[in-house]
């Protein structure tokens, strides 16, 4: 075990380790130590038997909110309490089993986003997905049941949130800023409750709560979407699509939508792809990480010249740049808002684009199984896996694409004139 006085120096040259964590102990405080996590997060710990001889082990702050000598001394008053016979990490848990449900949540977040928390397939949850489980936190669960005890949460209470949530008590009006409404509804209030029921039981796991106090909370029920663009719908969109390059439509907007036509992708892989992951002479794109972990995805000649004629802007290495900062392009949903307005075209998303995708591929003869492939949906069985992105693959996404990509410029070329009715 690495020993060396901890001072600010030493903390800093510790290396960050490439899996595991490791922990650099005080040289002269027996049971001071810091914690580095693969992350790069640096935590000061106390680890100590107890008066049981059972052995214990206490955060006392993140490295950098506090300094090591201010960690140093904690660690002195930790270890004098221990010397007296007190135990301070039951002292802690019995502070914990008090928490009400928005310091739950507050400790999820911090914990989870630093790797402590696992979630699908045993891996650290997602920062997309602790950034919707945040916004759920903030603009719904904490306003409804943020200061009642999680302890003494009951189904009933839990249940009437999601009534509450699905009902609009929590719809806010839009503010100035970028984003939408939050208006509630089924989905967002079964969505909430899902979130809520998995602290919940992770702070159980942790030994927050001694038990998990709302198991068996029932969510609404949601309609799957399952909305598509008929033919007639995919050729009024080119249609729509013509028309809004000939006056003045943001041009890396219907670039993203023309992808997610094309393509099948999910609207933030296809936002968020980097030039790097595409891969032009193989005709396929490596993404580092989907909603399905890392994935291998082909990409039809269609698409390709879509992706490959966007104009690069230095320092940003998204395929469709923000032109206003580093990031990605990301108001394609309000261009296909507008599409959708010149098209007739009612009740579509982005996401509808996806669905299209894989039924005009159904329509074209090709399997579910092939279908699931070229759509990046997560394996369901062991002949799936072996579906890999091979010369049939690349066949069946062409042809999808060809399809709809024809179908598209048939609308484009029966504009016959600058306007569409409004």
């Amino acid at each position: 075990m690495p020993t060396a006085k901890l001072n600010k120096r030493n903390v800093d040259a510790f290396p960050v380790p490439k899996d595991k964590q490791a922990v650099l102990w005080d040289s002269e405080i027996r049971g001071f130590g810091v914690r580095v996590l693969p992350s790069g997060l640096k935590t000061f710990i106390v680890q100590y038997r107890n008066i049981e001889g059972i052995k214990r082990r206490i955060n006392l702050g993140r490295y950098g909110v506090i300094t090591t000598e201010q960690a140093r001394d904690l660690a002195k008053v930790k270890l004098g309490a221990v010397a007296g016979g007190e135990d301070p990490a039951q002292a802690i848990h019995q502070a914990r089993s008090g928490m009400t449900v928005a310091q739950i949540c507050d400790w999820y977040l911090v914990e989870a986003r630093a790797g402590n928390i696992l979630g699908r397939k045993n891996r650290p949850i997602k920062a997309s997905s602790l950034s919707m489980d945040e916004s759920r936190i903030n603009t719904h669960i904490k306003p409804l049941i943020g200061n009642r005890m999680a302890k003494r949460l009951t189904i009933a209470d839990v249940e009437q949130m999601q009534a509450d949530v699905r009902d609009g008590k929590t719809a806010k009006a839009r503010g100035t800023g970028r984003g939408g409404r939050p208006a509630g509804g089924p989905g967002v209030a079964s969505r909430c409750l899902g979130t809520l029921q998995a602290i919940l039981g992770h702070a159980k796991h942790k030994g927050l709560l001694a038990e998990h106090p709302t198991r068996g909370a029932k969510k609404l029920a949601v309609n799957k979407r399952t909305r598509r663009l008929s033919t007639a719908e995919i050729i009024a969109l080119g249609k729509a699509m013509a028309y809004g390059e000939r006056n003045g439509e943001n041009p890396t907007a219907l670039a993203v939508v023309r992808t997610l036509a094309l393509t099948g992708y999910r609207r933030e892989e296809a936002q968020s792809m980097k030039r790097a992951w595409v891969h032009a002479e193989g005709g396929f794109v490596s993404f580092p990480d989907t909603k399905t972990d890392a994935q291998v995805r082909s990409i039809g000649p269609e698409a390709l010249k879509v992706v490959l004629s966007q104009p690069e802007i230095v320092g940003n290495p998204y395929v469709f740049p923000s032109l206003t900062g580093a990031g990605p392009y990301q108001a394609a949903p309000a261009c296909f808002k507008r599409l959708c307005l010149w098209a007739g075209i009612e009740g579509a998303t982005l996401h509808t684009l996806r669905h299209t995708f894989g039924s005009i591929a159904a329509e074209l003869g090709f399997t579910e199984l092939t279908i699931r492939a070229m759509l990046g949906h997560a394996s369901q069985n062991v002949t799936q896996d072996y579906i890999h992105v091979d010369e049939a693959l690349k066949l069946a996404v062409r042809k999808t694409s060809d399809e709809i990509a024809r179908l598209l410029n048939e609308g484009a070329v029966s504009l016959r004139r600058p306007s569409l009715a409004a």
